[in-house]
């Protein structure tokens, strides 16, 4: 009688491997989404950095900074994970911006990141997730 051998996992094995990838995932999946908070945080200041061009175009031409209906550019970022105003003071002299996460930005830990017509650059949260600026 000849030994017939069997192919393929056992049971056990297989649960072996599916609680490896489980720990795997358990770990991966947070820091991958600190990376796309990360990533998507590049919108906001992008859009920051554009309104503050427009502000110094039009502070060359009028010798004041304008609100945001004003300069024409929406307040609402490209892809929309950010909102962004602007306070004016000292007789609209000088400005300060914040963008606002909104949506799926919303849990991002930096929270609100502001920008003065000075550069000074700041951000509301904490920097759990890399530099916010």
């Amino acid at each position: 009688m000849m030994m017939r051998r069997s192919r393929g996992f056992t049971l056990l094995e297989l649960m072996i491997v599916v609680a490896i990838v489980a720990i795997l995932a358990a770990i991966a999946y947070p820091s991958y989404q600190n990376y796309v908070l990360r990533t998507r945080r590049a919108d906001g200041k992008e859009f920051m950095m554009r309104v503050a061009a427009a502000q110094e175009r039009y502070y060359t031409n009028l010798n004041r900074y304008a609100d945001m209906a004003t300069l024409g550019l929406g307040t609402s970022s490209e892809k929309n994970y950010y909102t962004v105003s602007v306070a004016l003071a000292n007789s609209d002299q000088t400005y300060t911006l914040t963008a606002t996460p909104s949506g799926v930005q919303a849990p991002d830990q930096c929270a609100n990141l502001t920008l003065t017509n000075s550069g000074a650059k700041g951000a509301s949260g904490v920097e759990t997730n890399g530099k916010c600026w």
